[in-house]
């Protein structure tokens, strides 16, 4: 069964979809050939939108038009994982005194990849693995990058490394007393 174009007056057959509605619905009614060309030229998304309402409309579409959160938002996932990666369950001062002696254990292959990642020589004391995992956040949050995907994955790996050490040298330390 073949459809009929949908333009007015025209009984040729319509091959070709056009919008019904600017909000990208799937709803379209099918054209013939010349009537899409026909509806193409005239087609203007933006008519009926004043000035400010096609900004809008475009800075919404830099990010598909999905609402973003700033690094404050509570459940902003970097928040979480930060917050998450900071929360350290240790005793203080045992953390101070036997953290900074790790030098003398064995790492596995995922410890010697997670210090490669954080760009510190393998058995760094703690407190230099701590500060250069600070820099790297500051350095790769997607809100210092514009947003930056590929900067959103480094970090996402930075923080992986970062639990990955941290949990290394609680289970050594654990395992010591």
């Amino acid at each position: 069964m073949k459809n009929i174009c949908d333009w007015e007056n025209c009984s040729e057959i319509g091959e070709y979809k056009a919008p019904v509605e600017k909000d990208n619905s799937k709803k379209y009614r099918l054209l013939c050939l010349n009537h899409v060309k026909e509806f193409n030229k005239n087609w203007n998304y933006f008519s009926g939108m004043n000035d400010n309402q096609v900004l809008d409309f475009l800075k919404s579409d830099m990010v598909w038009h999905k609402p973003t959160q700033s690094f404050s938002s509570s459940d902003n996932f970097f928040r979480v994982l930060w917050n998450n990666t900071l929360k350290d369950e240790l005793d203080k001062e045992k953390f101070k005194s036997d953290y900074n002696h790790m030098g003398q254990f064995r790492y596995n292959h995922k410890d010697i990849k997670a210090f490669e990642i954080l760009g510190i020589s393998v058995g760094s004391e703690w407190v230099k693995i701590y500060e250069k995992f600070k820099i790297l956040v500051k350095k790769f949050h997607p809100d210092m990058n514009s947003g930056n995907k590929k900067f959103e994955e480094k970090l996402k790996s930075i923080t992986l490394a970062y639990t990955q050490l941290k949990n290394t040298y609680r289970e050594k330390i654990d395992t010591k007393y």
